[in-house]
């Protein structure tokens, strides 16, 4: 078998700096430009441009260790669709979530194609179709806007799935329903999710 290849060869900074410049990305709807005084504020001195090509690179990495570590999501799950404007096109934005609300899939089309959305992000789950129903999904597209807002719009159909696809999974990581706990119970499951970020970073 071939080793898995180390992402952060030939990098100047380590792991740990490159994680944490796109946990806070992902993680809160901050800049390229917000998160190099964050970092800049603890003495690490880079820049935005860095931190820009470590947000590109880094996620697919990422990605698979998440969805490893994520287990199953529901059965039942919910789909809706947005419009995103894309080079001045308007492009389908649908999103599926389960039950609980966590994000099952996103996917970007050019042209409304429902059977293909269907088949492409969840087609071994239970949709539910009834009215109002979707809210789940609806609401879930919330963060989408705002950072798209904070981005200056998407600047490409790819770069719009990639980075979805994975903001999707770091919201999923972080969905504790802080008002539906325990002070302490929210603090375990939040010192866990921590945990598993960490899991998802590092090089083995």
């Amino acid at each position: 078998m071939n080793p898995i290849k180390n992402p952060y060869i030939r990098h100047r900074f380590p792991p740990e700096v490159i994680s944490h410049a796109v946990w806070l990305y992902h993680r809160f709807t901050l800049s390229y430009r917000d998160i190099e005084e964050l970092l800049a504020i603890r003495g690490i001195h880079t820049t935005y441009e860095s931190i820009r090509r470590w947000c590109l690179k880094f996620p697919s990495h990422y990605s698979k260790n998440l969805r490893k570590q994520q287990g199953r999501l529901g059965y039942l799950w919910y789909l809706d669709e947005v419009f995103v404007s894309i080079g001045g096109k308007r492009q389908y934005l649908w999103r599926a979530v389960d039950q609980d609300g966590d994000t099952i899939d996103v996917m970007v089309q050019s042209r409304r194609n429902k059977r293909a959305a269907l088949r492409e992000i969840a087609p071994s789950q239970i949709h539910i179709k009834k009215q109002y129903a979707n809210n789940r999904a609806e609401v879930s597209h919330e963060r989408t806007r705002q950072q798209e807002r904070q981005m200056r719009r998407f600047k490409s159909p790819g770069q719009a799935q990639r980075f979805l696809s994975f903001h999707g999974l770091v919201n999923n990581l972080y969905r504790q329903q802080r008002h539906l706990l325990s002070a302490v119970h929210y603090r375990v499951l939040r010192d866990q999710a921590f945990t598993t970020w960490k899991q998802a970073v590092r090089v083995d």
